[in-house]
């Protein structure tokens, strides 16, 4: 272990014994991550953060919420964001989450943070989005998600706007990657903002 990165030696632990199934999905629970991972790397910490200006577990934008956790392993955080979510996936109006909800999104992002250390990264395999390892995923809606087209200076803009500004510490690029899961943002659209956050 002494030569070997904590990424080499967490990937090539077979997890396949701790995994458990809900429906037609296989899922490293986060208790079972946050187990392994404490066996092994004792010292690993776990950071929930909170929003500075609410000082609530978890961040908004107005609509829906989010939660972060970061798992740190030798000085090494890695960083998850999830969606507050119901049962089928579906992000919660900011006005019917329960703390429950949140709790639950906290202990997702766990597992997906511990993911990103190498432990169960290998349920991931194929994925190009995947859902949360540590809950079962329904089979997928045959809607498609309809996106809102967001422009400068629309009705969406201002809270947009005031959503960006709020949260500038995430990147311009982990906000767009928010953005767009409920809007489509143009080229034009993403120079605006660019600009009201340098």
């Amino acid at each position: 272990m002494k030569h070997e990165s904590v990424y080499g030696h967490l990937s090539g632990i077979d997890v396949r014994p701790k995994v458990e199934r809900k429906g037609n999905l296989d899922y490293l629970s986060w208790a079972q991550a946050w187990h392994m991972l404490k066996q092994l790397y004792p010292q690993a910490q776990r950071i929930v953060y909170e929003s500075e200006h609410t000082g609530l577990n978890y961040f908004t934008d107005g609509r829906t919420c989010y939660v972060k956790v970061g798992i740190v392993v030798n000085d090494i955080e890695h960083i998850d964001m999830l969606p507050v979510m119901d049962y089928r996936n579906n992000s919660i109006s900011v006005d019917k989450v329960t703390s429950m909800d949140v709790n639950k999104a906290i202990q997702r992002a766990t597992a997906k943070a511990i993911a990103m250390h190498g432990l169960g990264l290998s349920l991931w395999t194929g994925e190009d989005v995947p859902s949360q390892p540590s809950e079962a995923k329904e089979a997928p809606s045959k809607e498609p998600v309809q996106r809102i087209s967001l422009e400068v200076d629309d009705e969406n803009w201002g809270k947009v706007l005031k959503y960006v500004v709020a949260n500038k510490e995430l990147g311009i690029d982990e906000l767009l990657k928010n953005l767009r899961t409920k809007y489509k943002v143009s080229t034009k659209v993403q120079k605006a903002l660019k600009d009201n956050i340098a």
